[in-house]
C-alpha cells in the first residue's frame, strides 16, 4: 500500500454529520464510522500518483485534520491506497522517492515480545491503574503473565460518585478523587489521545486501537487530535479491566502500597500493602514491580525516598485556569465556519516567552468543557480541566501555566515541615542542607512537593477554606485590581469560586509573566484577553515534580526489579504517552523474566 499525505479539500466537500451525543449513555451514532468524501479523495489520490481510476482498488482514511491558516478553511487528509498491480505500486514509489507525501504504508501491527514461562515463580505486580498501569497490566496479561494490580483508589464508577461528592457537597475522599482511582487522573479530563513523543513502533496506534476495542468511538483512529471524554472513558476503562481479568490478571482496589521490601543488594522482594477497607496490612511477595504512579502520589514518593530509591527533582509548571465563551474561541479560530458540526469546538495552543525569562503556555486545553476541583489532599485547592465527548458546554478552558525549575523550589526547614510534618520535614531539610553543601545548586528530590503544597494550601485559604477556588477577571488581574463581580463569563468550577485578587496565589515571577502573556495572547487569538474572561486558581499538577531515573532495561538505576514509569516517574505527560510507557515497561519486565 501507498500512504499519501497533504490531500486537501474545502470544508464544503465534507459530508455533514449530526452533533454527537451529549449524555453519558453510548449511542449507535457514536460507534458509527465518521463519514468522509471518499470519491473526492480518490480523485486527489489519482492526481497525486498520475494513475487511472481502474488502477486504484481501495482507499482508506488514516488521518484527518483542518488547516485554518487561510480564510477558506480546508480539511487535510492522509490516506492509504491499494493498487490493482503491486508492480505499479513499486514503480510509483521509486518515481516519487524523496517525496515526503508519497511513501510506503508502514506496518503498524503490534507483536507481543514474549510469552510467560509455564513455571513462572511469582506473578509481576503493577502499582497504579491509570493509563500507564492499565496498559502495562493489559500487555502483561496478553503475554500470559497474569499480573496483580494494586490500585489505592476505587473502581471507576464508585470513584465518580466520590469525585462528585467534592464538586457538589464539598466533601473530599483523599483516596478516591480526580487523582486517585481506576483510570487515573486522565479519566476526569478531556480524554486527549495525542502526544508529541517519538513513536517509531507506532505504540500510540496500538493504544488507540485497544481503546476502540473496548468501546471508544472509532473516529479516534482518524482524527488528528482525538479525544474520548470523561463519560465514555468510564465504560472503556471498565471493559479494559474485565479483559485483564479474563486473561488471568487480578486487580485489587483500595490497596495502598506502604513500603517496599529490599534485599541488601537492593533487589525488590515484596511490598507491604494496606487494605483500606479493613485497615489491615499484608505482605505481598514480588520480584518484579512496575511503579505506574500518578503525579500526585506524594506519600509514595516520600516512602521511596526513605527506602533509598533514586529520585531527582524535575521542572514542572504552575498557573491558573482561564475560561472564555467557547463561541469566542470558535469565531477567532474558525472564522465564518464557526459552529460547523464537522469542525466541532475549536482548540488552541499558545506560548509566550516573557521578558523575565519565564515561558507561559496553554496546557490541557478543554474545548466546550469545565474547570474542576482536582485536589487529593484535605485543606488544599487544585484546579484541572475536563470535557465530555460532545464538547458542548458553554465555556472553553485551559491551564495558563508558567514553567518553573528546581532552583525555584523552597528548601527551608519551615516549608519542609509544613509540607511533610515535623519529623520527616526536619529530616528532608537537613538532607537539603547536606546536598547544597556539596553543590550550591543541588535540590532535594521532594522539594517540588513543598511548592505544590504551599500554593495549594494558600489557594484553599484564598477561596474561603471550603474548597471554593480563588478567581479574578482577566482585565482586573492584568492591572492588579481585585475583582468583586462577574461579567458575561460564568465560571464552571464547582463547588464555586470566590472573587478577589490572585496576585498572592503564585510566586511573583509567575504573576509578572502571566500579566505580560495575556495581552500577547489577545493579539494571537481575538478576544483571548477579553476583560471578563475568568482566571481560577491554582493549577499545580501539570506534571510530576520529580523523576525516578531508570536504565535502558527500564529498571530503577539503583533498585533491581523496580520499573518506574508513566507520569509519576516523570516519563509521560498525558493519557497516550503514559499508556505507551506502560507497554514499554511490560515488555522490559517480560524480557527480563524470560531471559533470566
Amino acid at each position: 500500500m501507498i500512504r499519501l499525505s497533504e490531500l486537501k479539500l474545502p470544508l464544503s466537500a465534507l459530508p455533514v454529520v449530526p452533533l454527537r451525543e451529549t449524555q453519558a449513555a453510548e449511542t449507535d451514532d457514536d460507534r458509527a464510522p465518521l463519514p468522509h468524501p471518499l470519491a473526492a479523495l480518490r480523485v486527489l489520490a489519482r492526481q497525486a500518483l498520475g494513475i487511472a481510476d481502474a488502477d486504484l482498488i481501495d482507499l482508506k482514511v488514516f488521518k484527518r485534520s483542518f488547516d485554518a491558516r487561510q480564510a477558506e478553511l480546508r480539511a487535510v487528509y492522509i490516506v492509504d491506497v491499494s493498487l490493482r498491480d503491486p508492480t505499479l505500486a513499486q514503480t510509483l514509489l521509486q518515481q516519487h522517492a524523496g517525496n515526503p507525501h508519497i511513501v510506503p504504508t508502514p506496518d503498524m501491527a503490534y507483536q507481543l515480545v514474549a510469552t510467560a514461562p509455564a513455571d513462572l515463580p511469582l506473578r509481576p505486580v503493577v502499582v497504579g491503574f491509570g493509563p500507564c498501569g492499565m496498559f502495562a497490566a493489559l500487555t502483561l496479561a496478553q503475554m500470559g503473565f497474569k499480573p496483580i494490580v494494586l490500585e489505592r483508589g476505587r473502581k471507576v464508577r464508585e470513584r465518580t460518585k466520590d469525585t462528585w461528592g467534592l464538586w457538589r457537597k464539598q466533601v473530599l475522599n483523599p483516596e478516591s478523587n480526580v487523582q486517585f482511582g481506576e483510570g487515573g487522573a486522565g479519566t476526569f479530563s478531556d480524554g486527549k489521545l495525542w502526544s508529541q513523543i517519538k513513536d517509531p513502533r507506532h505504540l500510540g496506534r496500538r493504544v488507540m486501537s485497544e481503546f476502540v476495542n473496548f468501546g471508544a468511538p472509532p473516529e479516534i483512529l482518524v482524527e488528528a487530535h482525538p479525544h474520548i471524554g470523561t463519560f465514555k472513558l468510564v465504560k472503556v476503562v471498565e471493559n479494559l479491566r474485565e479483559r485483564i481479568i479474563a486473561l488471568g490478571g487480578e486487580i485489587r482496589f483500595e490497596q495502598r502500597v506502604m513500603d517496599v521490601d529490599l534485599t541488601t543488594a537492593r533487589q525488590v522482594r515484596g511490598l507491604t500493602v494496606l487494605e483500606q477497607a479493613t485497615g489491615l496490612t499484608y505482605e505481598l511477595r514480588a520480584d518484579q514491580v512496575i511503579l505506574a504512579l500518578g503525579h500526585s502520589a506524594r506519600d509514595t514518593f516520600a516512602m521511596l525516598h526513605q527506602r533509598g530509591v533514586t529520585l531527582l527533582a524535575k521542572p514542572f509548571s504552575v498557573g491558573f485556569r482561564v475560561e472564555h465563551p467557547q463561541s469566542v474561541i470558535d469565531r477567532a479560530l474558525w472564522g465564518r465556519h464557526a459552529g460547523n458540526s464537522v469542525l466541532g469546538a475549536a482548540a488552541y495552543k499558545l506560548v509566550h516567552h516573557a521578558s523575565n525569562g519565564r515561558a507561559v503556555y496553554s496546557f490541557c486545553m478543554c474545548p466546550g468543557g469545565m474547570v474542576v476541583a482536582a485536589t487529593s489532599e484535605p485543606g488544599r485547592v487544585v484546579t484541572n480541566g475536563m470535557s465530555q465527548y460532545s464538547r458542548n458546554e458553554r465555556n472553553a478552558n485551559a491551564g495558563l501555566v508558567v514553567g518553573i525549575e528546581p532552583v525555584d523550589y523552597p528548601q527551608d526547614a519551615a516549608t519542609f515541615i509544613e509540607a511533610f510534618g515535623p519529623l520527616a520535614g526536619m529530616q528532608y531539610a537537613q538532607e537539603a542542607l547536606y546536598l547544597r553543601a556539596a553543590d550550591a545548586l543541588a535540590v532535594h528530590p521532594l522539594a517540588g512537593i513543598n511548592l505544590q503544597r504551599q500554593l495549594e494550601a494558600n489557594a484553599f485559604v484564598l477561596g474561603g477554606s471550603n474548597y471554593e477556588a480563588p478567581a479574578q477577571l482577566v482585565e482586573e488581574f492584568v492591572h492588579g485590581i481585585p475583582s468583586a463581580s462577574l461579567g458575561s463569563v460564568v465560571p464552571s468550577y464547582q463547588p464555586g469560586v470566590k472573587l478577589g485578587d490572585l496576585h498572592s496565589a503564585l510566586p511573583d515571577y509567575a504573576i509578572t509573566a502571566l500579566r505580560e502573556a495575556l495581552p500577547a495572547f489577545g493579539k494571537k487569538i481575538k478576544g483571548f484577553d477579553m476583560p471578563d474572561a475568568v482566571l481560577t486558581g491554582v493549577e499545580t499538577r501539570t506534571s510530576s515534580p520529580l523523576r525516578m531515573p531508570r536504565g535502558d532495561d527500564f529498571q530503577s538505576t539503583n533498585t533491581a526489579g523496580l520499573y518506574p514509569g508513566g507520569e509519576g516517574a516523570g516519563y509521560a505527560g498525558g493519557i497516550l504517552s503514559a499508556a505507551v510507557d506502560g507497554i514499554k515497561l511490560a515488555e522490559a519486565l517480560a524480557r527480563q523474566v524470560v531471559d533470566f
